[in-house]
C-alpha cells in the first residue's frame, strides 16, 4: 500500500504546528496512527485508522493552515457582510 498521502499529511502537520516530532506509524492491514515523539516517549494521538480517515484526522489536528486572501477577497467579504447586516434591519 502506498502511504505517500499519509506522509504528506504528517509533513503538512509538522509545518503548521512547528513540531518536527510527529510521525505516522504503519500497521499490517493498511492501518496507520499518529504519534508525537516530543518528550522522549511516543504519545499515540489516535487509534489505528484506514488511510483516508488517517489523512482526514491529521489534516484536522493542530493549528489550521492560514488562509490566503487577496485585498479583493477581503473587500468582497466585507461587502457581503455589510449587505447581510442591511438585510437584517
Amino acid at each position: 500500500m502506498r502511504t505517500t498521502r499519509a506522509i504528506n499529511a504528517v509533513e503538512r502537520l509538522k509545518t503548521r504546528s512547528g513540531n518536527p516530532q510527529f510521525a505516522a506509524v504503519s500497521l499490517p492491514g493498511g492501518l496507520l496512527y499518529l504519534v508525537d515523539k516530543s518528550g522522549g516517549a511516543d504519545n499515540k494521538l489516535c487509534d489505528p485508522l484506514p488511510l483516508d480517515d488517517f489523512v482526514k484526522f491529521v489534516d484536522a489536528h493542530g493549528p489550521a493552515k492560514p488562509r490566503k486572501a487577496s485585498k479583493l477577497d477581503l473587500a468582497f467579504e466585507a461587502q457581503i457582510a455589510k449587505s447581510k447586516a442591511g438585510d437584517a434591519s
